[in-house]
């Protein structure tokens, strides 16, 4: 696994992953594709006139339901296989995509611990008022299969946390990801559509992992897991299809590294 370790691989996760051996990893993050079938080019307006642009980025877009759950098989088989029996997963998804996930998950032998709901303090509103405003996330908590044992779950740090009370599946409570800890390109414009925030990842890694733990992400987007990793003395890894988010991730976590040694030195 030592080869592994601190990268961010450039590729396809489903055939990267063929490379990683079984039983191997403590821990898997995943945010992959919601699927969310937004149309190219549609423009959608706040109250105060400012645009938001919507994810219509080529990794989000399948020909079905079909092609989509082929996909969600093949990655999440890969994940399985390699997370150890002691280990477990966490995917986060919306209902766009997330009850089909968790049936894929549940129909390979996957066995849940919790669907933690992540509420957002400041959801997108609703623009058309045709529905409710989407407030919340959804993320599996799971292990390998039902004989899986002695998984990690720091239960008293978690309830230290949540002010001495045992903590809810909705006590996840956090904004979206904004401010300074947005990524932005030269133009101003967000680097990724859905970067996720530090403190639902810290909250994940807290949770169910220890120091020295080894954390992968398949879908390692703009580095956040691997951040919050290195910050928390994990070891991690990841994949990432798209050479730009690798070259995002890559100068994150760089820029990251020198700010902590420059704090020591």
């Amino acid at each position: 696994m030592k080869k592994f370790i601190g990268k961010i691989i450039h590729g396809d996760c489903m055939e990267e992953m063929k490379n990683i051996p079984n039983n191997s990893v403590d821990l898997v993050f995943a945010d992959p594709p919601y699927y969310l079938q937004l149309s190219k080019g549609k423009r959608l307006k706040r109250a105060d006139g400012s645009e938001v642009i919507p994810v219509c980025d080529e990794w989000d877009k399948f020909e079905s339901y079909e092609e989509y759950d082929a996909f969600t098989e093949k990655w999440l088989k890969e994940c399985q296989r390699i997370l150890k029996p002691t280990g477990t997963m966490w995917v986060i998804g919306m209902y766009h995509n997330i009850f089909r996930v968790g049936t894929i998950m549940q129909n390979l032998g996957i066995w849940f611990l919790n669907d933690v709901i992540w509420i957002k303090t400041d959801p997108l509103p609703n623009f058309n008022g045709r529905r409710f405003t989407n407030a919340h996330e959804t993320v599996i908590w799971a292990v390998k299969n039902k004989n899986s044992k002695n998984y990690t779950f720091n239960y008293e740090f978690m309830k230290k946390m949540n002010g001495g009370r045992q903590m809810k599946d909705t006590d996840w409570v956090f904004g979206l990801c904004k401010g300074k800890e947005r990524l932005k390109d030269e133009n101003g414009i967000k680097a990724h559509p859905t970067q996720k925030p530090l403190k639902l990842v810290q909250q994940v890694l807290l949770a169910s992992s220890n120091k020295g733990d080894i954390v992968f992400d398949p879908f390692m987007g703009t580095g956040t897991t691997a951040v919050v990793a290195e910050a928390l003395g994990r070891k991690w890894f990841g994949i990432e299809r798209e050479k730009k988010y690798v070259e995002i991730s890559q100068k994150r976590i760089k820029k990251y590294l020198k700010e902590i040694n420059k704090k020591s030195d």
